[in-house]
């Protein structure tokens, strides 16, 4: 696949998994274990969470993503209770695809903001 039919096959990912994360649509896109268990994990914590794509850059075979998370905190998250705070965080995301599927994929998120956003870490005092 081209890089642009790359962005496009990561864009049309983001757009499913926003309405639906059901096995039958993560594997129509992923074969990725790793990353199947990112989002149900993702999904217990923030249900509906969703990836709005801020810059997509490709190139071969894999796909950069700058992005904002967005979601409702009504589940655990590492130990951490739900809270019903809504978040807005940072995170890049590459996507490696082969075969129209992603295979690999890493992630970076602003988790002390996220922490922050959900009450379960303080924000420093300004000077």
């Amino acid at each position: 696949m081209s890089s642009e039919t790359n962005k496009k096959f990561i864009q049309q990912y983001l757009d499913a998994i926003r309405k639906d994360k059901s096995p039958a649509t993560l594997n129509a896109y992923i074969n990725d274990e790793p990353l199947k268990q990112h989002i149900a994990m993702f999904e217990g914590a923030f249900p509906g969470y969703w990836i709005e794509a801020q810059d997509l850059i490709a190139e071969d075979d894999r796909v950069a993503v700058r992005a904002i998370l967005h979601g409702v905190h009504k589940g655990p998250l590492m130990g951490i209770p739900a809270t019903g705070k809504t978040i807005s965080v940072q995170g890049y995301l590459i996507y490696r695809i082969a075969n129209n599927k992603i295979v690999e994929h890493w992630m970076l998120a602003d988790m002390p903001a996220m922490l922050q956003q959900i009450g379960a870490m303080p924000v420093a005092a300004q000077a």
